[in-house]
């Protein structure tokens, strides 16, 4: 069968090393597709946009927990599935990005480049 949606960006890891860049993805996607609103609670989406969103959402996450959330039909109660799974994030990725950030010093860095990488690690 075709691919229906190729992914616009790398799909949710199951380690959780992405889920705070992958949710900004998601949201700006939908956005543009004007699709938001259907992961919004209370929403009054068609079942053909609950469809593509859901589609969008299961084609954008690892495989492993495609299997664990096959069931879910809608796509406002996958989000929140996957909110209430990787939310923790915020708040054990937040205060190391803060002292790595209080940390950062340009002469420790032999070049520009790496600087440069280390400060956007560090806000991303």
């Amino acid at each position: 069968m075709a691919n229906i949606e190729n992914q616009k960006f790398i799909a949710l890891d199951i380690s959780e090393k992405n889920y705070l860049s992958w949710v900004l993805d998601v949201k700006l996607h939908l956005s543009a597709k004007k699709l938001r609103y259907t992961i919004d609670e209370d929403n009054a989406a068609s079942n053909e946009e609950r469809d593509t969103a859901l589609i969008f959402l299961r084609n954008h996450i690892d495989d492993g927990m495609k299997y664990e959330y096959l069931t879910v039909k809608n796509p406002h109660e996958l989000w929140q599935n996957l909110n209430d799974r990787f939310e923790h994030l915020k708040t054990v990725v937040l205060p190391k990005a803060l002292n790595d950030w209080s940390q950062l010093r340009f002469q420790d860095f032999k070049k520009v480049s790496e600087y440069n990488s280390t400060l956007f690690k560090i806000v991303s």
